[in-house]
Order: structure tokens, then sequence, then C-alpha cells
């Protein structure tokens, strides 16, 4: 899902939501595990057989559902990744991460203490400092297929 801005009453309120969706790929091996699943059970006749295929995949469908359905909206003033919700005030400037440095801050310049929501199959991902003193959490790191919108996103809202 693409961001949007939608326009309101305020025209300074901004608006980004993005569904970090899993590949295609994550839903052909979740069919698979439920082809493995039926495999398991073939000794067994054709009744559990269909049990296996009905049964594992639909688990590792579910799985894969479960970790693709992660969002990250800016909301009401507020950033809301995953299960994390911010106030955008709270947040400093934001880095816009290419796919080699979105790698280097997922490994060796990584803090142990930064909130990351991300996910290996996106490739960007968006940097933000926070600057609330009580919040012991150095920066946000966030996967996201639109790095630039949603750090403009940001800027906007922290303007207004």
């Amino acid at each position: 899902m693409e961001p949007s801005a939608a326009p309101s009453a305020t025209p300074a309120v901004a608006h980004y939501d993005e569904r970090l969706t899993a590949p295609r790929a994550w839903w052909g091996i979740a069919g698979l595990i439920g082809v493995a699943g039926a495999l398991i059970l073939l000794p067994l006749g054709p009744l559990p057989l269909l049990g296996g295929l009905i049964g594992a995949g639909a688990i590792a469908s579910a799985g894969v559902s479960s970790y693709g359905s992660v969002r990250v909206r800016v909301v009401g003033g507020l950033l809301v990744a995953g299960d994390a919700k911010i106030p955008v005030s709270a947040l400093g400037d934001a880095e816009v991460l290419d796919a080699e440095e979105a790698r280097a801050w997922r490994l060796h310049k990584a803090d142990p203490r930064a909130f990351m929501l991300l996910r290996s199959y996106i490739p960007t991902a968006l940097r933000v400092k926070v600057t609330d003193p009580d919040d012991p959490t150095p920066y946000l790191y966030l996967s996201t297929r639109f790095p630039k919108e949603l750090a403009e996103t940001l800027e906007a809202v922290r303007a207004s």
C-alpha cells in the first residue's frame, strides 16, 4: 500500500499509512509447508493427508499473515509503528537510509536500546532520533518502502 497524504480541514495535518506486507514468495512457501504436512501424513490415508494439508497450510499462512500485517502510520500527531506509539513532538531528525545504509544500521551500527521495526525483505528504512529525555530509546529504525515520504510527513506534522 502506498503512503497517502489525505487533505483535511486543517491543511497542515499530514497523514501516512503503509502496510509492510510479506513478499508473494512467502505465501508460496506457506503452501509448500501445507504440502509437506500432507506428505508426512500420507501413510495414514487420504483423510489424514487432507487434514495435514489444511492444518499445516493454515498454520503457515497465519504466520505469514501475522508477520506481514504490521503497519507504519502517522495519525493525529502520533507515529504508530507496529505496537509502538510515540508523539511526533518527541522525535528529532529523520535520516533516510538506502539499502546499504539500512543494512549497516541493522548490523554493526545498531544500538541495542533502539526500537527496531525491521523487515528483512524491505531494503530501505528510516532512522528517527528520539529527543524525549525521559525515553532511553536513542532512535527508531523503521523499515519502509517509502522512507522519504515518511520523513516528509513527520517533518510536516512537527512543523504544524
